[in-house]
């Protein structure tokens, strides 16, 4: 059974998802930073570029953000040209090659969602193709298709699917049913649509009545999302550490889901939920390039910018008699092992995985079938595996979605330019908070609290974090001195009495 658990802090929300106690995703919240993918803006366009296809939009944010032709649905297209006099509106097939300069003049305003974050000097990237997840249907108002999840495999389901989406969708809006959606309930999917239609008739509504570059929608929050996305049958329980958290996810389930509102509970257990849990030691593990198999095995994952190859051994798994019999059995094991591994890392792109050599045609092609369908059963994401190549490896590709588990806390070690990886500074600094609250809860100290750490976690929480430390000393009734200490490593600190 799947377990959901949010720790949630005052500088940082975490979300584990586990089956049988076994990490299977994490993702993180940093709460002092905006987060814009998937919202909603009233934009004004400020520069028209037609030489490449692109018009910069104002959204209130410190750039521009950009919209290429590729993300302007055709209707869009249509639409505008048929509002230009003179103009043949071209058919929809040639939408896609119209010049931007008939379709954008500076200082229009128009409907924009974000796609993607901003990133270094380049603003967040814009579309109008919008998408409105919901737990079973992802609403595409502009749309016109209705796509299934290709991890539907039963064609009875996939047209029992479909006629239910036709029949309560309104003429020209499509979408995508998701995985999720198989063996659901009608009415639990038309309820899913109607709130969706809500939401998207919502969003017409303000863009009328709100100001010029001023968000009209923002998407749930990481916590929600991840409860809306993994809810279902196989959902054992929801658990936070937090009573304001419990609150808020009670509310959304009792929305969405009613029916699951029970299983939303509040942590109270002396020791961290994710040590606990045994999260954070599973987190760590998973920032190594080894990952043990539990028959002895070992992965050997090694990434770069433009691959990740993945290395399968024995180890010290010899069997007994049959040696073919043997390394099928590790590379199974292994196939399950790297669904894992992908999922929890976050690793995308182009993956090169180098099995177990066997001899025998049906063990290679066993170990396809077995593959195909754990990323089938328990990865979201589509990925495209190709048969065992001639020199025994075996490809594929993942879609990439957002930074890999190292990116997101770790960083370049400046010591060993750049070959190896120590934690991050605000990875170190939120340790230290957890760290700081686990201590003040459980152990007797005067009204004072000196803690030395490294001058740049000092900088980090001091400058960024300084309402989650004045929120502590309220909370424990303690007063919290921070000293930047020359001697102490990134990872060292010393709370002690004063």
């Amino acid at each position: 059974m799947k377990k959901i658990l949010i720790n949630d802090k005052s500088w940082q929300t975490r979300i584990a998802i586990t089956t049988e106690s076994n990490l299977q995703h994490v993702y993180f919240d940093t709460h002092n930073k905006e987060h814009l993918e998937r919202s909603f803006f009233k934009g004004v366009v400020s520069k028209v570029l037609p030489g490449i296809q692109t018009v910069f939009v104002n959204i209130g944010q410190e750039r521009a953000g950009f919209l290429h032709m590729s993300e302007i649905d055709p209707e869009f297209v249509l639409e505008r040209m048929s509002l230009e006099e003179g103009e043949k509106a071209p058919r929809r097939a040639q939408a896609r090659h119209v010049d931007m300069s008939k379709l954008f003049r500076v200082g229009d305003e128009i409907l924009v969602q974000v796609i993607k974050e901003p990133i270094y000097e380049k603003g967040a990237k814009l579309s109008t193709s919008f998408i409105l997840p919901g737990r079973f249907f992802v609403l595409m108002p502009k749309g016109s298709k209705i796509g299934i999840s290709k991890k539907i495999a039963d064609e009875d389901e996939r047209i029992r699917l479909r006629t239910t989406i036709k029949n309560h969708l309104p003429q020209g809006m499509g979408g995508i049913v998701r995985t999720t959606c198989e063996s659901a309930k009608e009415k639990d999917i038309i309820k899913d649509i109607n709130y969706l239609l809500g939401t998207w008739q919502t969003i017409q509504n303000n863009f009328k009545k709100v100001k010029k570059e001023e968000k009209i929608y923002q998407d749930l929050d990481l916590a929600l999302q991840i409860v809306r996305d993994h809810l279902n049958d196989e959902t054992e329980s929801i658990i936070t550490d937090s009573p304001q958290m419990q609150k808020h996810v009670y509310s959304f389930v009792k929305k969405i889901a009613p029916e699951y509102a029970y299983i939303v509970k509040r942590y109270q257990g002396k020791k961290p939920l994710f040590d606990y849990y045994k999260v954070d030691q599973q987190i760590t593990d998973a920032l190594k390039k080894r990952a043990e198999l539990k028959s002895g095995g070992s992965l050997i994952l090694e990434s770069t910018e433009a691959m990740t190859v993945i290395d399968v051994n024995t180890g010290k798994f010899t069997g007994k008699k049959d040696p073919e019999a043997t390394i099928l059995q590790t590379n199974l094991e292994a196939a399950e092992e790297i669904t894992r591994q992908l999922t929890l890392r976050n690793i995308g792109g182009l993956i090169v995985i180098d099995f177990i050599d066997m001899a025998h045609q049906n063990n290679r092609q066993k170990l396809s079938r077995f593959f195909d369908r754990m990323l089938r059963e328990r990865d979201k994401f589509q990925s495209v595996v190709l048969k065992v190549s001639e020199f025994g490896l075996v490809q594929m590709t993942r879609k990439r979605s957002g930074k890999t588990l190292v990116q997101e806390l770790t960083e370049n070690c400046k010591s060993c330019s750049g070959l190896g990886f120590i934690t991050s500074i605000p990875t170190m600094s939120y340790r230290l908070l957890r760290e700081l609250c686990f201590v003040l809860a459980h152990k007797e100290f005067p009204s004072q609290v000196l803690i030395n750490v490294n001058p740049a976690v000092f900088e980090y929480v001091t400058q960024n974090e300084y309402n989650a430390v004045l929120e502590l000393e309220k909370e424990t009734n303690k007063k919290i001195v921070l000293t930047g200490d020359e001697s102490l490593t990134l990872e060292e600190y010393k709370i002690s009495k004063t």
